[in-house]
């Protein structure tokens, strides 16, 4: 099972993902599982791992493209010391 192949798993954003990841890694840990829910547990935890790191991947490509709009909307301007420390509650006009 992948986290693409549930609906359920698709819908949880990022910290409700990860706290059911840590819950499912807690449970497996602790073990006196029978093999079934062994199995299941692991299949879950994978998926949700995979839905984590999507997320993050996106999230990463997000900011990156931000940075990138941003860094590109940045101009030098020419600013004389004396204008820098006007302000309209100066009274400077």
């Amino acid at each position: 099972m992948t986290a693409s192949s549930d609906p359920a798993i698709d819908k949880l954003g990022f910290d409700e993902a990860l706290a059911e990841l840590q819950r499912t890694v807690a449970e497996l840990e602790a073990g006196g599982q029978p093999l079934e829910r062994a199995l299941a547990l692991h299949e879950r935890g994978a998926a949700l791992l995979e839905h984590c790191n999507r997320l993050l991947t996106d999230a990463d490509l997000r900011v990156r493209q931000l940075v990138a709009v941003a860094g590109k909307g940045l101009q030098a301007v020419d600013v004389k010391p004396d204008e820098a420390q006007e302000t309209p509650e100066s009274g400077a006009s």
